[in-house]
Formats: structure tokens, C-alpha cells, sequence
């Protein structure tokens, strides 16, 4: 066997899982995912309910290859879009190889934890806890182990673990103890992938995470963002034209903001991150028009959400 040079990636090894990421919202499950695979793959903001698809990474190392499904946030509501979010979730569950269940320290374990750890009991065979936000002063990490204790006792303490993904403490450890749970299997990706978000989505989404984490109250949970147009003009130049849809009139005009200074900050840091991620340059045609009360329209649903 040929030695590598010194600066050539390792080989990945022959294990292969689906590993979906589930917890309530905010718990860390984004930020986990773009730690650990080194790459912007899924947006992250304060707001509760932000990931709205089941977003694939893809993490490559000695050990294998661990695709990672990071789904929205679970929590009790009724509304259609939030019941929605949920059967996402809960579908991605049952196709997976293994679970890494994300849990705030910072919060306390309460009903709606509960609920969450029935639903994962039948599961405690592929399941790793991550007790997050360990960093925190706030975070009461024994409090949620012992959580896991009473609510998942099937679950081996080597797979209740602390970390705290913003600061990368412990990621490894978690990433270790999914491996374990991983079958030799064939890879799902090549090497080089890190994500299988199509351009159109991440762009949509980037713009998205602009624009919610500059807004308040109830406007990030009306908005969506639209792809209306999308065409590479050279080889170096992809030309977009996007909408920023929200549900009523009063909140088109908190988006484009004061003599139009919001949208067009969202615009100049949309592109920002764009360059960060792409290897051409995108121009983007930004707009806000309203649709109304579309979270409780099936069509629009059906199309953002899947």
C-alpha cells in the first residue's frame, strides 16, 4: 500500500449511518450539526421553530461516514404548521440508523421533555444523548443526566454525554459514540460532500436567517422566503431573484424597514454569506410581497416543508 503524503486527508472508514438529531427547539441541534461538519449547513437563530426541513450533513473521517438529519424542533402545538414540522421529524426517526437526541442544559426537563423521551423509549437501542450548552452558566447538567436516568434507563451512561457544541467541547466524544452505534455498510456520499442541499434551498435559507434574526415578535414565524428566479450569467456569476414573503401587509413594511434600510441589509449580508459557501459570486434581486396567511395553506406548505 502507497503511504499518503503528509498533507492528503485519511481514508474514511467502512461504517455508514442515518443519524437523526432530535430535541426541542433551541436546543443546539443546528449548531451541533454545523460544528461537526465544519461547514455552514443549517441556519441558526434564537428563535424557536428556525429549521423548518429535515437538513442532511455529512460528516467524513477514519471512521466512517455519519450523514446527519437535523430536524425541526418538537414541541406541543396544534397549529398546522408546527403539526407539520413534527410528522417530519417523527419520520425521519423511523427510517434512521441511529439518534443523537439533543437536550438544553440551560432549560429544565419538563413536560414537553417527557414527551419527547416516550417517543424516543422504543429507541433507546441507537440512541446517544448529548446534554448541551454545558458552557452555559445557567446549564444544570447533572439535572438533565439525571433526567435521562428516570426517563431512558435502557440508555448505557457511555451514551449520555455533555458537550457544548458552540464551543466545539465534546463534539468528537458524541461523534465517537454514534460510530459505535454505525454498521459497516457501503458510504451514501463521495468523500467530498458535505451537504445534498440543493443551491436554490441554501440560498433561500440564508436569506432567511437574515432576515428572522433581525426581526421580533411574531414576523420570523410569518415569513418564508421565495426563489423566483436563478441563472448563472458567467461561470462566476449566479443572478437570483428572491421574495421575502410574509403573511399581511402591517408586516411588509417592518421588513423593508425605515426608507428601506432593513431589506437592504439583509440583502448585503445575504450576499456575505453566499461568498462564503459558493465558489461564484451571487447577485440578488430582493423583494418583500405578502401571501397571505400561507401557514394555513396546504400548497405552500407541501413546498417549504418536506
Amino acid at each position: 500500500m502507497e503511504e499518503r503524503e503528509e498533507n492528503e486527508m485519511p481514508e474514511i472508514g467502512d461504517k455508514t449511518a442515518l443519524v437523526c438529531i432530535v430535541g426541542r427547539p433551541s436546543a443546539g441541534k443546528s449548531t451541533f450539526l454545523n460544528t461537526a461538519s465544519g461547514e455552514k449547513i443549517s441556519i441558526v437563530s434564537s428563535i424557536p421553530q428556525t429549521t423548518r426541513n429535515a437538513i442532511r450533513g455529512i460528516v467524513n473521517t477514519s471512521l466512517g461516514q455519519l450523514v446527519f438529519i437535523d430536524t425541526p424542533g418538537l414541541h406541543q402545538s396544534e397549529k398546522k404548521l408546527n403539526l407539520k414540522l413534527t410528522k417530519i421529524a417523527a419520520d425521519q426517526i423511523a427510517e434512521c440508523d441511529a439518534i443523537l437526541y439533543v437536550i438544553d442544559s440551560t432549560r429544565p426537563c419538563g413536560e414537553e421533555e417527557s414527551l419527547i423521551a416516550q417517543m424516543l423509549k422504543p429507541l433507546s437501542e441507537k440512541i446517544v444523548v448529548a446534554l448541551n450548552k454545558e458552557e452555559d452558566i445557567h446549564a444544570n447538567v447533572e439535572s438533565a443526566r439525571e433526567f435521562v436516568k428516570r426517563e431512558l434507563p435502557q440508555i448505557p451512561q457511555g451514551r449520555i454525554l455533555s458537550m457544548s457544541a458552540k464551543a466545539d467541547h465534546n463534539v468528537n466524544d458524541v461523534l465517537k459514540a454514534l460510530y459505535d452505534l454505525a454498521p459497516v455498510a457501503p458510504h451514501l456520499y463521495p468523500e467530498e460532500f458535505y451537504t445534498d442541499q440543493e443551491v436554490e434551498f441554501r440560498i433561500a435559507e440564508i436569506i432567511r436567517e437574515q432576515a428572522i434574526n433581525r426581526l421580533k415578535a411574531e414576523v420570523p414565524h410569518a415569513l418564508y422566503v421565495s426563489i423566483e428566479d436563478m441563472k448563472m450569467k458567467t461561470e462566476k456569476v449566479l443572478s437570483v431573484r428572491a421574495f421575502i414573503c410574509v403573511e399581511r401587509e402591517s408586516q411588509k413594511g417592518i421588513v423593508i424597514g425605515t426608507k428601506g434600510l432593513l431589506i437592504r441589509e439583509i440583502k448585503v449580508e445575504s450576499i456575505k454569506e453566499c461568498r462564503k459557501i459558493f465558489p461564484y459570486k451571487v447577485n440578488l434581486d430582493l423583494r418583500v410581497k405578502v401571501d397571505k396567511n400561507w401557514r394555513q395553506k396546504d400548497a405552500t406548505l407541501n413546498k417549504l416543508v418536506r
